[in-house]
């Protein structure tokens, strides 16, 4: 345990900053698998309204990916990777249903 005061400190920030990461990483693979589940719902039957769900949907994974990696929460390369693994999903749908 912390003898210091300061280190006692530091274990408190690390431990409140580790939920919040938490909290993020969580979110970030919540709206991946919705998009996912709305990826394979429109690949099922292609429609205009499913097509505008699955936007808003990725449009909302991006963003909560963005966001982690602008507070440090992901590594860049992280967020990119993930932004292009859903991006990758989209795209042999969307070719077969035009």
């Amino acid at each position: 345990m912390a003898n210091t005061k300061s280190a006692l400190k530091r274990a408190e920030i690390a431990e409140r900053n580790r939920l919040r990461n938490k909290a993020y990483k969580s979110a970030v693979k919540t709206l991946m698998k919705k998009y996912f589940n709305a990826v394979t719902i429109y690949a099922a039957n292609p429609t205009p309204e499913l097509k505008q769900e699955v936007q808003s949907k990725l449009s909302e994974a991006y963003s909560k990916i963005d966001k982690a990696v602008k507070r440090g929460v992901l590594h860049p390369n992280n967020g990119a990777r993930k932004k292009s693994k859903l991006a990758t999903k989209l795209k042999p749908v969307t070719q077969t249903a035009e």
